[in-house]
């Protein structure tokens, strides 16, 4: 949009980059001063009327007739100023507006502003300007055929047209209309996301041939790894960088994906930040269990020396302290778990092999489904690739519970330990709490200790945590712990989770907790301990296992909520479209994104 200094600033106030965003402030009321014929009671009014009586005291009171009516009407104007005096004449003639209320056997109307324009319908804005500001620049920009060229049809753009310039009464968001304000929020949305969108020269193809590596795997690729790795291959034979992300459920095999992403880009290195020094330690194993001999593996953590020549590596795994070391060239570069890491950090790895503006292909690697679409609207900003199959199908029970089942959870607790398999107990709080109604870490930890062997305790700001959970899988029975457990450690021998005040977590953190059970095929128990006589959400949850049925459901119950996550992230609300996938695949199809 064209504009000058003054309205730009004026723009600029208003976040308004583009004619769509200037359409999308909606008036959130409208000013009508069609004149009434007849008393609409509790409702404002428009009505001509004869300034018959006016007395001033603390207040300025006032009897009107209004012929049209053939009624007289008093009024009162609370705190007068002296202008109201001199407005409200004996004799003189007025349009007034005001809230019509039938008082004592008589019509009144309290505090009555004079009005000079009538029979028309005002758009009352609700912004950072003042109102004339805002209709000024509806008048001024806002045109028919300004929204035909942006794309919409002609219904769509006399709808929106209507809600900024009025012409009958009864104007505001219906249901066609709202439809439509919704539509043209995504459409703007993604719109502007695709215009973000940059595609970079990769440094390099990586064309190695990944198939001797399946083969030599001692079990059978699911049909969705199989397809995420011919996305990637497809990927890494572009001139273009990679931005990609693989997205599988809890314990869906992404880990192999990376790792035959690492065959694919030998003899160019590969890198990979985990986030914490368990999830690096356990891709590790993985690497020299899995990978061909040729292929050097190497795990940088804070503690490694910085003397350690990594030009003689292949593979370099690590946590964010590969950040503060200077990395031997390569062509690959991944994280795993990249909802941990912030936005920065993710870039920052990125940007470490950069050469004469040419990148190293970008692979981002989550065990936390988003819904369907939200994928659908981030897809304009990166790739997609879904690992929704198992190797195996985990059989995980999960059970909400209250405090008459609590003997039961300790029988079933009792059972699981002397068959030698683990349990870890999940509370919302390290230490007591007077606003959370459940027991925190340090209130419940005598009962466990007291009562059973191999208990172990850790939280987030334990410096041990780490080496707690290291030492827990090999030699304990009870894990006491918050939901840093949530996302990186493997348990092959956890049968069982509890999760006190389950009510209060999202369903996707639930279901990431949920996760660290049942691992290798064991039969798996979630029990979900709530004080709430009942739970709709925790029901619904206890239904399925699958993440991204899971992801929907939290959408559903959230209304949005943080599962927006990236849509969040770069700064975006929604105030009207709310996640309706047949308004979004509209959007993409006009837009040419589908």
């Amino acid at each position: 949009m064209m504009a000058n200094n003054k309205e730009s600033e004026k723009f600029k106030r208003l976040g308004v980059s583009s004619l769509l965003d200037l359409a999308l402030l909606i008036p959130k009321s409208y000013d009508n001063t069609y004149i009434n014929e007849t008393p609409a009671l509790n409702q404002i009014n428009t009505i001509h009327v004869k300034v018959i009586r006016s007395n001033l005291s603390r207040v300025l009171s006032l009897k009107f007739w209004c012929e049209t009516w053939e009624e007289e009407i008093s009024g009162v104007v609370f705190s007068p100023k002296p202008y109201h005096r001199s407005i409200f004449r004996v004799g003189e003639t007025l349009h007034v507006r005001g809230k019509i209320e039938w008082q004592r056997g008589a019509l009144s109307i309290i505090q009555p502003m004079v009005v000079t324009n009538i029979n028309t319908i005002l758009p009352k804005y609700k912004t950072v300007l003042q109102n004339r500001s805002m209709v000024s620049l509806m008048k001024n920009y806002l045109t028919c055929k300004g929204l035909s060229d942006e794309g919409l049809s002609d219904e769509e753009v006399d709808l929106v047209m209507g809600l900024h310039f009025p012409v009958c009464a009864n104007v505001g968001l219906n249901e066609r209309s709202l439809h439509v304000i919704k539509f043209l929020e995504i459409y703007n949305y993604i719109k502007v996301l695709s215009r973000k969108k940059i595609d970079f020269e990769t440094k390099s193809k990586l064309s190695s041939n990944e198939s001797d590596f399946v083969k030599s795997l001692p079990f059978e690729l699911t049909n969705d790894q199989k397809n995420a790795i011919e996305d990637i291959k497809e990927d890494f034979n572009s001139t273009k960088s990679a931005r990609r992300i693989v997205m599988g459920d809890v314990g869906s095999g992404k880990t192999i994906v990376i790792l035959a992403s690492v065959v694919m880009a030998y003899p160019k290195r590969a890198v990979l930040m985990a986030p914490t020094t368990i999830l690096a330690k356990q891709l590790l194993e993985e690497a020299k269990k899995f990978l061909p001999e040729e292929i050097k593996s190497f795990l940088v953590l804070s503690a490694t020396s910085k003397k350690e020549d990594l030009s003689q590596y292949d593979f370099i795994i690590g946590t964010h302290a590969l950040l503060h070391r200077k990395l031997p060239d390569f062509d690959l570069v991944m994280v795993d778990e990249q909802h941990r890491f912030g936005t920065k950090q993710r870039e920052l790895i990125n940007q470490l092999s950069v050469k004469e503006e040419k990148h190293p292909h970008f692979l981002q690697f989550s065990a936390t489904p988003i819904p369907r679409t939200m994928s659908m609207i981030q897809s304009s900003l990166v790739d997609f690739s879904f690992i929704k199959e198992t190797p195996f199908e985990k059989d995980i029970e999960t059970k909400t519970i209250r405090k008459p089942d609590f003997k039961e959870l300790i029988i079933h607790i009792k059972r699981e330990i002397d068959a030698k398999r683990q349990v870890i107990v999940i509370y919302p709080l390290v230490q007591e709490s007077e606003t959370i109604e459940y027991q925190s870490i340090e209130e419940a930890r005598g009962y466990w200790e007291k009562n059973y062997a191999n208990v172990f305790v850790t939280f987030g700001a334990d410096k041990n945590k780490e080496e707690v959970l290291e030492t827990f899988r090999e030699e304990g029975s009870i894990l006491i712990a918050t939901t840093l457990v949530e996302v990186g450690i493997s348990l092959p021998n956890l049968s069982t989770i509890v999760i006190v005040g389950a009510e209060r977590l999202g369903l996707a953190t639930l279901h990431q907790l949920r996760g660290r059970v049942s691992r290798n095929g064991l039969k798996g128990y979630c029990f979900l301990y709530t004080n709430q006589n009942e739970s709709k959400r925790l029901s619904e949850f206890s239904k399925t296992n699958n993440g991204f049925d899971i992801a929907e459901l939290d959408l559903k119950y959230r209304k949005g909520g943080d599962v927006l996550g990236g849509v969040r992230q770069s700064g975006q609300k929604f105030e009207y479209y709310d996640m309706e996938e047949d308004i979004l695949i509209e959007a993409k199809r006009r837009l040419g994104k589908l």
